[in-house]
């Protein structure tokens, strides 16, 4: 009986890539021979204790496909906080990733070089946006490898992940059509956006016209991050350009999906996301239009 059952979920694995990822997901270095900069130390090893990894110099993102019959086309690349000195890579990469794929949502959780560790070489605004810059590229240009959507690539961010996403958003996303490399000449620009307590970095005065639809999310008594989403909020009514906000009363910093969370609107805030996703139309099976 223990050999069927064993072969049962061999056979299953092979059927549905997804089970296989579940165990472990393939990873992808963002450049093949190293992020410009740190090619020497491309072979570091990461340091990873408890919930947290540092010393990355091989930036990289860890691919969460959805099982094929649930696959929307959609995709997200999540750039988990940690104050630019750490990721909360667990908490606010890969378990964010599982849910998204369970609803259809391909996802690719990414490790950036970190920009306030100790001794780095490395800044925010030169290293880490390029990182994320080179995710959004890197996905967008295998969209038919993956089958998604190319128009339908959107950016999470947590905390100083939030920073990137922001200055990703609203700043010059466009590829270069004379780089040598293909995936530079794709665009950077994210269809959409997925906000979870923010910080105030990367948002601009005045939000540029092909700024992406949002979703927000913070507790109001994490007091930055809920004036940095209310100053967006403002921002974006301003603009014309479609955003949701959710402000719960409680839940401080970095609950990350809840789940060590006593307050019910934290524990399922979750299922907030999902419901604007699916109004939003991106977890409806949407064909490929190119970009």
């Amino acid at each position: 009986m223990r050999t069927c059952l064993l072969l049962a979920v061999s056979l299953t694995s092979g059927l549905f890539p997804g089970a296989v990822q579940a165990a472990k997901p393939p990873v992808i270095p963002l450049w093949p021979g190293g992020a410009p900069g740190s090619e020497a130390r491309r072979n570091e090893p990461e340091l990873a204790r408890d919930y947290w990894v540092k010393n990355i110099h091989n930036p990289s993102l860890t691919v969460f496909l959805p099982e094929p019959g649930r696959a929307s086309g959609t995709a997200v690349v999540i750039c988990p906080g940690g104050g630019h000195r750490e990721l909360v890579f667990r908490a606010e990469g890969i378990e964010p990733a599982q849910y998204l794929a369970r609803l259809g949502v391909a996802a690719f959780a990414l490790k950036y070089r970190l920009a306030r560790e100790e001794g780095s070489p490395y800044t925010v605004e030169r290293d880490e946006v390029a990182d994320v810059r080179r995710a959004m590229r890197l996905v967008r240009s295998r969209a038919k490898e993956w089958g998604l959507n190319p128009d339908r690539i959107g950016l999470m961010g947590w905390s100083a992940g939030g920073e990137l996403a922001a200055y990703v958003s609203y700043g010059n996303g466009a590829g270069d059509p004379r780089a040598a490399d293909p995936v530079d000449r794709v665009s950077a620009h994210p269809d959409f956006q997925i906000v979870i307590y923010p910080g105030p970095a990367g948002v601009p005065e005045h939000l540029p016209p092909d700024s992406p639809p949002a979703f927000f999310l913070a507790a109001n008594d994490d007091t930055v991050p809920a004036a940095t989403i209310a100053a967006l909020m403002e921002k974006y009514r301003a603009a014309g350009i479609p955003a949701e906000i959710h402000l719960f009363a409680q839940g401080h910093h970095a609950f990350n999906m809840g789940n060590r969370s006593d307050l019910v609107t934290i524990r399922t805030w979750p299922q907030r996301l999902a419901d604007w996703l699916a109004d939003s139309g991106l977890l409806k099976p949407g064909a490929p239009t190119g970009h």
